[in-house]
């Protein structure tokens, strides 16, 4: 039996650090025999993905906006970050489209 704490991750206590473990252990994304499921204290079902690190054990959440934000990592826009930085992983929900950032003269 391993001695790891465990935490379950939602989208928004998402960190850099385990943002950037589950693009490394998911680089194409992850399927359905990737995905934990399990009850919570409420009894509701929640379905995850798991990532390790030396001493914790990560089950992140799946919804739209992780599958969302794994697509679109990119390791530069958090280096301005600390690694356990839950603020840096902006819902994706909240970014400008493309085209819709006009420079103002």
């Amino acid at each position: 039996m391993d001695n790891l704490k465990r935490v379950i991750v939602d989208f928004k206590k998402l960190t850099p650090e385990v943002l950037k473990l589950l693009v490394e252990k998911y680089p194409d994304g992850y399927d359905d025999l990737n995905i934990i499921s399990f009850k919570n204290a409420q009894g509701e079902r929640i379905e995850a993905v798991e990532v390790t690190t030396e001493d914790t054990k990560y089950l992140v959440k799946i919804s739209a906006k992780l599958e969302s934000t794994m697509a679109n990592y990119d390791e530069d826009d958090y280096e301005d970050f600390e690694g356990d930085d839950p603020d840096a992983v902006v819902d994706p929900d909240l970014l400008p489209e493309e085209g819709e950032m006009d420079d103002e003269d």
